[in-house]
Formats: C-alpha cells, sequence, structure tokens
C-alpha cells in the first residue's frame, strides 16, 4: 500500500526529533511504498539536509513552520466573507472553550463540530483561493478574534484580553493555520495514497486531518510525546488569555484529530491517559511501544560480569528536567555508607540552559567532595566525574552503561525513558525516580522512588551496591523484558499489522486494475510475498497430483 508519512521537525531530516524511529519503520516495511510530508523546524535543519533515503521512499514533499512569506492572494468580496464567518466561527468556540483535560469532562460535541466546520471551512477557502497567509495575517482576523472575545458568555480569561493578547494569538494561530495554505491536498498529492500516518498530534497531524475530509483517506496518529501536555507546559509567562485562548485552540484540535482517527497510537500509558482525558476513544487506541535497536548493546548485556560494581553510571541529556542536583546529594549519602563508590555522568548539554546547568552541577561537586581535589573534570581520583559520549573509553552509550553496575535514572519530568531501556539491553540493574512511564518500562525489574528525594534515591542504590546476586538478577530480567517488548522488530510488526486492519476497514475509494483489467487493491499485494508459486501465472505441475482442475483424491490429500 501507499503510505502518506506526516512528519515535523523529524524525518527524512539529519538530526531531527524522532527522525531514527521513522527511518527504521520505513526501511523495516519495505514491501509498502512512503511518501513523506515533512515540516521543517527551522532554517539551519533545512540546511542540514536528509539522510539517505531507501527506494520505497517515492516522493518527498516539504515545508517551513517557521517562516511563510506573504502569499500574494487578495480576495475578493465573497471570500473576505467566507473568511471573516469562517475565522469567526473558530475564535468564537476558542472564547467558549473550557480545559479539554479536566478529568471527567469530554469536549462538548456541539462545540467539536463547530470547531471542525470553521476548520473545514477554512482549508476549503484555502484550496479554493490560493492560501490564507494574507487572510490570516489581516486586521480582519484580529477584529474577529476580538468581537468573540467580547461577546457575551466568552470566558473571563477572554474578555479581559487585550491588544497585545490579541495580537500575540492571531499571530500564533496564523502559524498554526500555515498548512491549510499548502497544495499537498490533491488527486496526485495526499488523494494519491491509501492511509496517512502522522508521526506526531497537533500541526503534525492537520494534513492528514485535510486528507480525510478531502479524499476519506484514513488517519493513523502516533503519539510517543503527547503534543498537547507539551503546549501546556510552555509559555509559562504569557497573560491568562493568551494562554487560555491558545490552550482552547490546541485542545480542540487534538480532540478533532483523535475523534477522526481510525487508530490512536500512544507509546506508552502515560501518554495514552493523556489522550483519553483529551477525548481519544479507548477503543481506538493500541500501545505500541518505541522501536529501539537492541544489537549495540548484546556484547555489554551478555557479559554483565564485566562491570566496576562500585560505580553507579548516569546517561542522558544534561538539562535541569534531569535533576542531576539530587543526584549529586544522594552520592553524597552513598559515599557515607559506601565510601568506594564513584559516579559517572556520561552526557552533554543542547542548549544555554543545559551549559549553564552543567556548570553548576560541577561546581556543587566540587563543594561536596572538596578534599577529592581533581576537580569535577577528572575521571581520576574524584568520585564524580563528568564525561561526554566519544571521550576515553566511551565510544558508543553500551561504554557508559557496561562501566558500572548500576545505572542510574534522577528525572522529574520523563516522557519515554529510552535510556532506561538502554541500560536494560545491557542488563543492568536500575535505580528510576517514579516520572513519565518509568514504571512501565522496568515492570519490576529494577527499583524505583519518588522524585527529587536524595534520600530514597541513596538508600535504593546502597541496597544494589551491597547485594551483587540481587543486582544479577533484576539485570538479567530487565534485558529479557526489553528484547521482549522494547525492539524495532516488535515496532514494526506492530504497525505493519496496524495498517492492514485500517486499509481492511476502509471503503475503497478508487478502482486501480492490473495489465488484465482484473482489480488490483495494492501496487504489490501481500500474497505476492508467500513462499512458493501461488502468484506466478504459468501452472505448474505438482508433484504427486493430478492436474490442477482434477479432484485430487482422498489418499493424495492426506499423503
Amino acid at each position: 500500500m501507499r503510505i502518506g508519512l506526516l512528519t515535523e521537525g523529524g524525518y527524512p531530516y539529519v538530526g531531527g526529533e524522532g527522525g531514527l524511529w521513522c527511518d527504521r519503520l520505513v526501511r523495516g516495511l519495505d514491501r509498502h511504498e512512503f511518501d513523506v510530508y515533512a515540516f521543517s523546524g527551522d532554517e539551519a535543519q533545512e540546511d542540514a539536509g536528509w539522510v539517505p533515503l531507501p527506494p520505497q521512499v517515492s516522493r518527498v514533499h516539504t515545508a517551513p513552520l517557521w517562516t511563510a512569506e506573504d502569499d500574494g492572494v487578495v480576495y475578493g468580496r465573497r471570500a473576505r466573507r467566507r473568511f471573516s464567518e469562517h475565522y469567526g466561527e473558530l475564535a468564537a468556540v476558542l472564547c467558549a472553550a473550557r480545559d479539554l483535560i479536566t478529568p471527567g469532562t469530554r469536549p462538548a460535541t456541539s462545540e467539536a463540530d463547530r470547531f471542525a466546520t470553521a476548520l473545514r471551512g477554512l482549508a476549503e477557502l484555502a484550496r479554493d483561493e490560493g492560501g490564507l497567509v494574507a487572510a490570516l495575517r489581516s486586521e480582519t482576523a484580529v477584529r474577529a478574534l476580538e468581537r468573540a472575545c467580547r461577546t457575551p458568555g466568552a470566558q473571563r480569561a477572554a474578555r479581559e484580553a487585550r491588544v497585545p493578547d490579541l495580537l500575540s494569538v492571531a499571530a500564533h494561530l496564523e502559524r498554526a493555520l500555515r498548512p491549510l495554505s499548502l497544495d499537498w491536498y490533491e488527486e496526485d498529492g495526499l488523494g494519491a495514497v491509501d492511509l496517512c500516518h502522522a508521526t506526531a498530534g497537533g500541526l503534525t497531524a492537520l494534513p492528514g486531518l485535510l486528507a480525510h475530509h478531502f479524499f476519506g483517506i484514513p488517519l493513523l496518529v502516533t503519539e510517543y510525546g503527547v503534543r498537547l501536555r507539551t503546549h501546556y507546559l510552555t509559555r509559562p509567562d504569557a497573560s491568562p488569555a493568551v494562554r487560555s485562548l491558545l490552550a482552547a485552540f490546541h485542545g480542540r484540535l487534538a480532540a478533532e484529530t483523535y475523534r477522526r482517527a481510525a487508530f490512536v497510537t500512544p507509546g506508552n500509558t502515560h501518554a495514552r491517559r493523556w489522550q483519553e482525558r483529551c477525548g481519544a476513544d479507548r477503543e481506538k487506541l493500541r500501545t505500541v511501544y518505541p522501536g529501539m535497536d537492541a544489537a549495540p548493546f548484546a556484547e555489554a548485556g551478555e557479559s554483565p560480569g564485566r562491570a566496576d560494581p562500585h560505580t553507579l553510571v548516569w546517561v542522558g541529556r544534561v538539562e535541569p528536567a534531569k535533576d542531576l542536583v539530587s543526584l549529586l546529594h544522594a552520592f553524597a549519602e552513598i559515599r557515607k555508607e559506601e565510601p568506594g563508590t564513584r559516579l559517572r555522568i556520561v552526557g552533554s548539554p543542547s542548549d544555554p540552559e543545559g551549559t549553564a546547568y552543567l556548570g553548576h552541577c560541577r561546581a556543587l561537586a566540587a563543594q561536596l567532595f572538596p578534599d577529592e581535589a581533581d576537580g569535577p573534570h577528572s575521571v581520576g581520583a574524584n568520585p564524580v566525574s563528568f564525561e561526554e559520549l566519544g571521550g576515553p573509553g566511551l565510544d558508543t552509550p553500551a561504554d557508559a552503561y557496561a562501566s558500572g553496575a548500576v545505572t542510574v535514572l534522577s528525572s522529574v519530568v520523563e516522557g519515554f525513558p529510552a535510556g532506561l531501556v538502554e541500560a536494560m539491553f545491557c542488563a543492568r540493574a536500575t535505580v528510576s525516580t517514579d516520572v513519565g512511564a518509568v514504571v512501565e518500562a522496568i515492570g519490576g525489574t529494577g527499583l524505583v522512588v519518588p522524585p527529587r528525594n536524595p534520600r530514597a534515591l541513596a538508600e535504593a542504590c546502597v541496597s544494589l551496591l551491597r547485594d551483587p546476586e540481587r543486582r544479577a538478577r533484576l539485570g538479567a530480567a530487565a534485558r529479557a523484558r526489553a528484547l521482549e517488548l522494547f525492539t524495532v522488530e516488535q515496532n514494526v510488526s506492530a504497525f505493519r499489522g496496524i495498517y492492514l486492519e485500517i486499509v481492511a476497514r476502509t471503503p475503497v475509494r478508487r478502482l486501480l486494475l492490473d495489465g488484465t483489467g482484473d482489480p488490483l487493491p495494492f501496487a504489490t499485494p501481500a500474497e505476492a510475498h508467500v513462499p512458493g508459486h501461488w502468484t506466478d501465472p504459468t501452472p505448474r505441475a505438482v508433484p504427486g497430483w493430478a492436474a490442477m482442475d482434477t479432484p485430487v483424491p482422498a489418499t493424495e490429500t492426506a499423503r
């Protein structure tokens, strides 16, 4: 079948978020054909280029969400009236909306229908007139938003919106609605695919919603991190009016995406709970764990006894959410109980905030261990070392995990803990904080403590350092669990089945014929890959059988 793969800031760009997972999915499903529709994250990402693409990727369409030039489209009177009507209706729904993730609530059907109708109306206008960029940036849009905020019955935060708030919200909506102006929604574009697979929710899935509206193309949405949750954690300094209106928009968009999707595949139960609270139908949810390559960790996993029994290892991206401060305080307690223990912190920051945080952690380590004066940069006598992958003896993550007896995760915020799964592949016992999908990932094969609790973290680490047999049992169980649930093969197999299930439930929209005039439901029929000669047009004699049109005696059949 032909899959329209929808991405944002990821595949096929080099270093894009989620790009490795997409590449493994596409290469694993080499019997299907893929058209990639990608939003770029920024100019630097576009300049970096693409990863090498396999032959099953037939076409790539790209568009930037970070910028949009004025399309020069000038609306006539009728088009202006259509825009004002649909945009005004969209704004009215946002001003009347309530928090879509309040426990036990669901978006009202009438409001959801109004939002969907307004969104589709804007998409149809863009398709008919050639774009929405100029209209979304116009004074008409701001005034429509202002009227909606001043309407009796609008929520309090909307009524209190001032001119700067309205301009900020209008600018955000202009960016969010840029996908409506693309030329992807044609018969030879998204109309030619059998299935749209959005690799994230939010704006990534918006082209899939429009393909479903214009052509009836089924939509599959995969969320390894719930975009709506991410949105709620951003813009903390914005005014209440801005936060309220933008939360309403993204909440409505998420609910509409879940409503129209054939299936939604969260990457863990933590994400699944968010989706249900945002309106996703439980019957449509299929949990599919991220697929990770176990091969690079095989050597470490098969030889766990070579680790230093007195070393703790932390591996990851250095940032405040990882709470290395608590880890360092916990390690100070560990040293009181087990003086010979070392801590290796392996990772690097990815932004200025992370760089500043790393400097703070190094200074704290020097303060906590002043008598061991090699400094926090050292791997020598100082019990804490700050290192990076690629340094001496740390060519790969597997080298880092293999160097210690216990892997520690100290985060206060976490989605799916990929680093923890890597440690499980290496058969390492783990001590983790109870955040995100940690408990679901380890499934009883490691120790879990409350976040921001250095004493509990220290006690758990000491208990494992003093019990090598328990470490070995937990490590072996962790590796077995990871190989069963979190491999690339498991992930690809799950999506292969979901693709076929969706298409099997979807009515045929267009009938394709082969060279002899017979129906051709797929470009490459699945049965063409069954071992044997089942698809060979030339009849072949089967040893011991009569001609193919001659009844076979019961004795021959049994034999």
